[in-house]
């Protein structure tokens, strides 16, 4: 063979093993480092107790796992998906870029490219157009394309996950800031004198309602819609609306225990729903994969679809905004002046749907989506050039980078802090509202009273197992109740029910 051929096709019978052994240290070096890392990450966590946190950096290990099953397929699979053939007019449809481009690009490429780049360039074209050719068809995929799209995958997850972590741990700040009011209300409930002060509180003096019912929109539906898409963007939250909430929330769930820490309920809320915000779930790669079919050449889908997650952020801050109004405006309406303090009540209602956990789902693909238009934009700047056909002009990038940066900041310092707070006013409440430890329990207790009533209702008899009809009712309402769809239902403790610890 001649040397250039020689270099090209070398395999591993005729490589230097220093060579071999080298890059293998390397690459098996890295890959240790990293699963080193997630490993004392995990310890880290299950020692400080953050089991939701720990739940989240497993799911990271899934997605990981994920992609990396991915690669194996793409690896094994890409001599096979190269001669795949198929007829020269169907590959001429449905184009990224204008065949025009495609001439142009490739004769800048050619004056470019370096002698060894271009012959590596030709010998990846040689393995699936030469096969194609002999039946006159062209290839499916070529392996410069596959190898391309690879990369894309994991440029996507990675930036994914780190666009997850940051906007949690940025609105996870601003939540935290609220501690000094959740500290300020514990301080307040110790003054004996002051909780045992009769009072008469006068509803439309209440600073809850002088802000989010006597002002802007409070005879105009449209207005209040108004007022709330507005309020989003400057204190969405104030120590008003924080007092109101919480004490609708401990009064609906708690009352029991008026120093319930609603703070520590809320971060805790907050973590467990992390792990769901920080996966790739199987609808947002449907997405990706109607993504990248719609991006013709000319339709410009890049740049409109920058829009879904905008409208959608705007939409769900001025939803739960609006809920924040509906609660003051339903006691403002009801009364004038209350014995207490001032309670709003919690509801499903105020939803959409009934379901408030719509809102996280929104979330979570608002979050995916602008991942996936700064990852779409940085492979392809480092892939093909900023002066690439797919990027497109630059009346269209612009525009694309200043809503991608509007998200990221808006979500993380607006809407997450208030789906912390907001979502926490539906009919039920999470199973947060216990500790670690105490749901351990109740959910061991739960499985050994329905495996206890299995046990009499198959040993025992017709009358027997009559019997167990009005005992077992409420023994397999309560275990209803403690799992996580029903875990704001009002049970009634049953007496083999374990002892649990206040927040």
């Amino acid at each position: 063979m001649s040397g250039g051929g020689e270099e090209e096709g070398t395999t591993l019978e005729f490589t230097p093993t220093w060579v071999v052994a080298a890059v293998c240290t390397v690459i098996v070096a890295i890959s240790l480092a990293a699963e080193r890392l997630l490993h004392y990450a995990g310890k880290y966590l299950k020692k400080k107790n953050q089991k939701p946190l720990y739940e989240a950096l497993m799911k990271v290990k899934e997605e990981l796992m994920l992609l990396g099953f991915i690669s194996l397929l793409m690896t094994v699979f890409q001599g096979r998906i190269v001669k795949i053939c198929v007829p020269e007019d169907m590959m001429k449809h449905l184009l990224p870029c204008s065949l025009s481009s495609k001439s142009s690009s490739s004769g800048e490429e050619s004056a470019q490219t370096s002698p060894e780049a271009s012959s590596h360039h030709r010998r990846l074209l040689a393995e699936g157009v030469g096969y194609c050719t002999a039946k006159h068809k062209v290839p499916l995929l070529s392996l410069e394309a596959l190898h391309h799209l690879h990369i894309f995958i994991f440029v996507l997850a990675i930036v994914h996950v780190t666009f997850s972590v940051l906007t949690v741990v940025f609105g996870g700040a601003k939540i935290r800031q609220w501690k000094h009011w959740e500290d300020s209300i514990a301080k307040d409930n110790y003054d004996t004198q002051q909780v045992l002060k009769p009072r008469i509180t006068n509803v439309q003096q209440h600073d809850f309602i002088k802000k989010r019912f006597l002002g802007l929109g409070r005879h105009s539906a449209l207005l209040s819609w108004v007022h709330s898409f507005l309020k989003q963007f400057y204190g969405s939250v104030t120590k008003s609306d924080y007092v109101a909430l919480r004490l609708g929330f401990i009064m609906t769930h708690c009352r029991g225990n008026p120093k319930f820490n609603f703070h520590k309920y809320m971060i805790r809320a907050l973590e467990d729903d992390f792990k769901t915000v920080v996966g790739i779930s199987w609808y947002l790669w449907v997405f990706v994969v109607i993504f990248l079919l719609l991006n013709i050449n000319g339709w410009h889908t890049y740049f409109w679809i920058a829009f879904i997650p905008f409208i959608l952020l705007l939409a769900v801050g001025t939803k739960l905004e609006h809920v924040i109004i509906q609660l003051a405006h339903e006691v403002a309406e009801k009364h004038v002046a209350i014995e207490g303090e001032l309670v709003v009540q919690p509801s499903d209602d105020h939803f959409w749907f009934h379901r408030p956990h719509i809102v996280l789902f929104l979330i979570h693909f608002i979050l995916f989506q602008n991942a996936f238009e700064i990852a779409f934009f940085f492979w392809i700047w480092v892939q093909y050039g900023f002066d690439s056909c797919i990027m497109g002009q630059v009346r269209y990038i612009v525009p694309r980078l200043i809503i991608g940066v509007f998200i990221q900041v808006l979500c993380s310092y607006s809407t997450l802090p208030l789906y912390a707070l907001v979502t926490q006013m539906g009919t039920h409440f999470k199973k947060s509202i216990f500790d670690e430890h105490v749901q351990v329990g109740l959910i061991g207790w739960a499985q050994k009273v329905k495996k206890k009533k299995g046990l009499k209702a198959a040993l025992g008899g017709s009358s027997a197992q009559g019997g167990l009809t009005q005992g077992g009712s409420s023994e397999g309402s309560y275990t209803l109740g403690i799992q996580m769809g029903g875990f704001g239902r009002k049970e009634t403790t049953p007496p083999e029910a374990p002892p649990t610890n206040g927040s």
